[in-house]
């Protein structure tokens, strides 16, 4: 009796010593279209490159399968021994990926993962919004009306378009609304699919939904980062502070305007974008100049002399400052600006 005991026991001892291994495991399988064999890699993607890198063996029928341990859904990076390479979110499922880099369209085909069946899902509607036979009519009737000067009819046609467009892509904000926490979630938001300022109250409410559901997690806190940036500048907000030295040096601030409406435009020398658009800025500047308007020109050069020669050529006579600090500037930072030209209209009670 004795010996059963301590046999009971010793196996007690054992089991609470076996630590049960983190996560989860799927299997990733596939099929290779080159006609050759190699070793595949795949590799988590994070921003510090801190991901893990694992290795599949291509078998000589040129299929592969592996058993992959996850702790976390992550973004991962399938490389074909570099002939070809393929992204895709990994969660729960096990996930089938057959690529032919051979033939001309590239070919991938992505089986048994969720996140990239809602991301094609998604993708497929927005293209459907852009493309559909309303569109292509009002296309039509707009370059004839161009053509033809009628500028009541243009403005007309570009309204009639923007709320065609904005209708689908309303959908596609009931769809998102309504998915689970996902990746595929976070990252078609964080790839600005949907304007920001029309479907704010989409990006207010999935941030709640994952801070409850994915509360530990570092994607539901790097989103949660990114709709706090938005919250700085949402409609209804007032312009945050700038406050920069102009072309003589002197600190000039954003709220000196306070009583006007205000463009804020952000731009640069080096950008053609906002080059072509300069004359269209000058154009609404003397028009409405004398009814409140100004403008407050926020450069991202990175030279004094770029600066002012930009400054001269275009003919840019409203308020201009600049740190010359690119990218880098603090007013870029504070108005999460990462490309240009970007430029936000503010009331005379200084709100966006």
């Amino acid at each position: 009796m004795k010996k059963l005991a301590g046999s009971v026991l010793m196996v007690l001892v054992l089991m609470s010593c076996a630590e049960k291994k983190p996560g989860w495991e799927i299997t990733l399988t596939g099929k290779v279209g080159f006609p050759q064999t190699g070793e595949i890699s795949v590799k988590e993607l994070r921003e510090d490159n801190s991901g893990a890198t694992d290795t599949i063996k291509l078998k000589a029928d040129y299929t592969f399968s592996k058993k992959l341990r996850l702790t976390e859904p992550g973004y991962y990076q399938v490389n074909f021994y570099n002939r070809q390479v393929v992204n895709l979110i990994l969660d729960k499922s096990n996930v089938t990926v057959n690529v032919d880099g051979n033939r001309p369209d590239g070919f991938v085909e992505i089986k048994g993962s969720p996140d990239q069946d809602l991301i094609a899902k998604v993708q497929q509607m927005m293209s459907n919004a852009q493309s559909s036979p309303d569109i292509a009519l009002i296309e039509q009737e707009y370059a004839l009306a161009s053509a033809q000067n009628n500028q009541a009819r243009v403005a007309e046609l570009q309204q009639q378009y923007i709320e065609l467009i904005d209708r689908g892509f309303a959908q596609v904000a009931d769809v998102l609304r309504d998915e689970p926490p996902s990746l595929a979630v976070l990252n078609l938001l964080q790839q600005n699919v949907l304007d920001k300022d029309k479907f704010f109250d989409l990006y207010l409410s999935v941030d709640e939904k994952f801070k409850k559901e994915w509360p530990e997690s570092r994607y539901t806190k790097e989103f949660t980062e990114m709709v706090d940036k938005m919250k700085v500048t949402a409609i209804g907000q007032i312009a945050p502070e700038i406050d920069l030295p102009n072309t003589e040096g002197i600190s000039t601030k954003l709220s000196s305007l306070r009583g006007k409406y205000v463009l804020i435009d952000f731009w640069a020398k080096w950008c053609g974008p906002c080059r072509r658009e300069n004359p269209n800025v000058v154009r609404a500047y003397h028009k409405f100049k004398d009814k409140g308007f100004e403008v407050f020109g926020v450069s991202l050069d990175r030279t004094k002399e770029d600066w002012l020669q930009a400054i001269a050529e275009d003919g840019l006579v409203w308020t201009h400052v600049s740190d010359l600090k690119y990218f880098e500037s603090e007013a870029a930072r504070i108005y999460d600006i990462n490309a240009i030209p970007f430029s936000i209209l503010i009331d005379p009670q200084g709100r966006l």
